[in-house]
């Protein structure tokens, strides 16, 4: 379309006509994906406004095409629309509204990298790119605190300077967004003394840091690695501290081209035993606070620090603050995090429990389980068992404890009473009649098995506990290497009461086959929520042929395929699945179960996890 105004009448036609062609191809696309050509097909349109006279319309299909592009981030497209909208505004007679559009195409080419192609806007087009070649220089004055002769002069720089800041756009935004995605402290300090030395070509470098009006080194580093530090700066020999102090009074910006020949900090400590050549100290603010201090140094040659690389410090400074600033205040939420909950624990560790409180505690374990097996609401099953197995652990501890000393404080009275049988045998009548009714003698038998069953059935409660919590896995919400058989073990502990004997189902049994199997990098609570909804379906499937089934089983086997796969195998003897409903099992709702016996959501969602654990 270009062309257009060098043609006939004819010629124009018939490029309108090539032109429409294209664009109904564009539009066909773009109907099956939007996000690739609807910005292109939008452009098309704008063009062909342009070139008609429908200035109005042109200027809306411009604006759709830049948004088009800008959202699915084809920022050459981006920049090109910005480009000809420019051009189409400048033909209008609008230049301040060009000058919008191409300042916006710049800044498109250059994050793009097309020096080329900003060389040849800047050529030009200077009038309509003047606020971004020319723009306004940070003054860095000493304000009488440093010696104006020592100090080199920042303000009076070349365009060519300020060139470079622009033409290496994209690094500096891409070490902004190095240092932006960092919230961790120690490790945002790391990146950003890393990036200032490589940006500033400087050897070494300090950070200093503002906490509670004092200030303090955290950081100091060189060209290979970043170590960290926490020393009061007062105390710190390895930097010339009135400099410092001084650039923190001011919240001005230092350069020297040769600190050693200052007069002002002549008398500085570190300037007279290390003779340092090329420095820079800047300051980080934010909302006119100075919270950290960055010096450089450079002792290989004098005048490292050129403009260029000062403004590229000055753009990644503020980043730097505002990510320091949202650094420490993670930090804050993190220590308190850990203080809300050691304060937790310990006042969970004062609470007494009683065995009123274990009785009915394990009631609600019992019918909760149930319930929660049955509707396959796995996480929240999780959450609860995990709760309940650390509350009922203490009185079990408790009650287990005691009751070897039990049986000896029995055995004690009863060998006192055998001697006392012995040492007056002849009874009144009163004392023969109450054993006979309180049958001593079976008493005296019995008690000792009565204790020997509650210690077994302590043991059993406590180990039921440690599967519990296993089998929670609460702790494990992150990936981690685990051993499945441990998961597959608790399951059959909790799943146990369904395995055994009862009036309409024979005992079923069950035969693990494991094989030898490493730890597994996994998401454990739900790799054991995969395990208890296909073992609940197997137990669900022997109850319903429990009748002609005498001798029901469940197979597990395990093994590694390919040296980078793990095998796990449910298997039962039931009658199996319908050749006609196997496509349908991991449906979402599908379910074969009677009403109220199941939600259809267990294998489906055990299904999602295997795919996610796939994709990992």
């Amino acid at each position: 379309m270009a062309l257009l105004y060098t043609q006939s009448e004819i010629e124009q036609g018939n490029t309108l006509t090539l032109v429409e062609t294209h664009q109904t191809t564009l539009a066909q696309w773009a109907h099956y994906a939007p996000m690739n050509h609807q910005h292109k097909v939008d452009l098309i349109e704008a063009e062909k406004g342009r070139v008609l006279g429908k200035n109005y319309e042109a200027g809306d299909w411009y604006d759709r095409a830049i948004s088009g592009a800008k959202k699915n981030e084809y920022i050459q497209e981006e920049a090109l629309a910005n480009e000809l909208a420019a051009k189409f505004y400048l033909d209008w007679g609008k230049e301040k509204v060009a000058s919008g559009y191409m300042q916006e195409a710049y800044y498109c080419y250059s994050r793009w990298g097309a020096k080329a192609k900003i060389a040849y806007l800047e050529q030009h087009y200077p009038q309509l790119l003047g606020a971004i070649l020319q723009p306004t220089k940070r003054a860095i004055i000493s304000e009488g605190t440093i010696s104006p002769t020592l100090m080199r002069s920042l303000t009076s720089t070349s365009n060519s300077n300020s060139k470079n800041v622009w033409l290496d756009f994209p690094a500096v935004m891409k070490a902004a967004q190095a240092i932006s995605q960092e919230i961790e402290l120690e490790k945002l300090l790391a990146t950003l003394m890393q990036i200032a030395i490589a940006h500033a070509g400087a050897q070494t470098g300090i950070l200093a840091i503002d906490r509670e009006a004092k200030w303090l080194v955290v950081a100091t580093a060189d060209q290979n690695h970043t170590e960290k530090r926490y020393i009061p700066l007062a105390e710190c020999q390895e930097l010339p501290q009135r400099l410092i102090y001084s650039v923190a009074r001011s919240q001005k910006t230092a350069v020297f081209d040769n600190l050693s020949a200052s007069t002002q900090f002549a008398g500085d400590r570190y300037i007279i035993t290390q003779q340092p050549k090329s420095a820079l100290c800047i300051p980080i603010s934010k909302q006119g606070k100075s919270i950290a201090i960055l010096y450089l140094e450079n002792n290989l040659t004098v005048g490292a620090f050129t403009m260029d690389r000062i403004e590229t410090l000055q753009i990644l400074s503020a980043q730097a603050a505002i990510s320091i600033e949202n650094a420490r205040l993670y930090q804050q939420v993190k220590n308190y995090s850990q203080t809300l909950e050691a304060e937790v624990e310990r006042k969970t560790e004062e609470l007494s429990q009683k065995a009123f409180d274990l009785e009915q505690t394990l009631k609600n374990l019992q019918q909760t389980q149930t319930q929660l097996i049955q509707s396959e609401k796995m996480s929240a099953l999780g959450q609860l068992v995990a709760g309940i197995a650390h509350e009922i652990n203490n009185p079990v501890t408790f009650i287990h404890s005691n009751l070897q000393p039990t049986e000896n404080y029995i055995k004690a009275l009863l060998n006192l009473l055998e001697l006392y049988q012995q040492e007056y045998p002849n009874k009144s009548s009163a004392i023969k009649a109450k054993i006979e009714e309180i049958e001593l003698a079976f008493i005296t038998e019995d008690l000792t098995k009565i204790l020997q069953s509650m210690k077994v059935g302590s043991e059993r409660i406590k180990q039921i506990i440690l599967s519990l919590r296993n089998f929670s896995r609460l702790d494990e919400a992150e990936m981690k290497s685990v051993d499945l058989h441990a998961g597959l073990e608790s399951t059959l502990l909790i799943l146990q009461n369904r395995f055994q004997e009862s009036e309409n189902q024979p005992k079923v049994q069950v035969i693990k086959e494991y094989g030898k199997l490493p730890h597994v990098s996994c998401y454990a609570s739900e790799m054991n929520q995969v395990f208890i909804s296909i073992i609940s379906n197997a137990l669900d499937a022997l109850k319903q042929v429990s009748k002609t089934n005498k001798n029901p089983l469940i197979k597990i086997q395990t093994e590694v395929r390919e040296k980078e796969w793990v095998r796990i195998t449910i298997a039962d003897n039931g009658s199996g699945i319908p050749t006609h409903i196997q496509k349908r099992i991991f449906e979402p709702f599908f379910t074969t179960k009677p009403v109220g016996s199941g939600t259809g959501l267990g294998l489906s969602v055990s299904y999602a996890i295997i795919k996610k654990h796939r994709v990992n």
